[in-house]
């Protein structure tokens, strides 16, 4: 069954920056433990639903870093690493994200993940990204990274009603 939450994408034109913004039926605590603890990080951040993810590293405090695996059904693998700049309890997040599978190193996206409590147990993410160039930007969206995106919220979302 599909979440009543819709996430929405947005990416204007000639922008180096896109937002994702998506509310859960959770309280702002439950649902920045869900982005902090391994255990539960792995259950819903896999993307597409064919995805494995494996937390190689994840050093979730303010200077700390993580590297993330994701393998297919195939045996490709795909790295993911960052730098943590701010964790901020219950409110936001600050990263880099880098996808360690292009040509060349250096397309790193600045992530600032905010948290709002916005009333009756339920919380409004708003992540906005930051991109090297448009044309890093452009390229992300045509990845195919909303299906993963949407696919990995719907999962947190039947992830948060279950600890609750």
């Amino acid at each position: 069954m599909e979440s009543k939450n819709k996430t929405q994408i947005i990416a204007k034109p000639d922008k180096q920056e896109l937002f994702i913004i998506r509310e859960f039926d959770a309280p702002r605590e439950l649902v920045f433990k869900a982005f902090n603890e391994p255990e539960l990080i792995v259950q819903w951040m896999s993307g597409p639903n064919d995805m494995d993810m494996k937390i190689e590293k994840l050093d979730n405090q303010t200077h700390g870093s993580y590297r993330y695996a994701h393998s297919d059904k195939n045996g490709n693998k795909f790295m993911f690493n960052g730098t943590i700049h701010e964790v901020a309890p219950h409110e936001r997040i600050i990263r880099t994200f880098e996808f360690e599978g292009l040509p060349e190193r250096g397309h790193v996206v600045l992530e600032f993940l905010n948290l709002e409590d916005i009333g009756n147990q339920r919380t409004q993410l708003v992540a906005q990204s930051v991109f090297k160039s448009v044309a890093d930007r452009d390229g992300m969206i045509n990845s195919g990274m909303e299906s993963g995106v949407v696919e990995s919220y719907n999962k947190l979302d039947k992830l948060l009603k279950s600890l609750q």
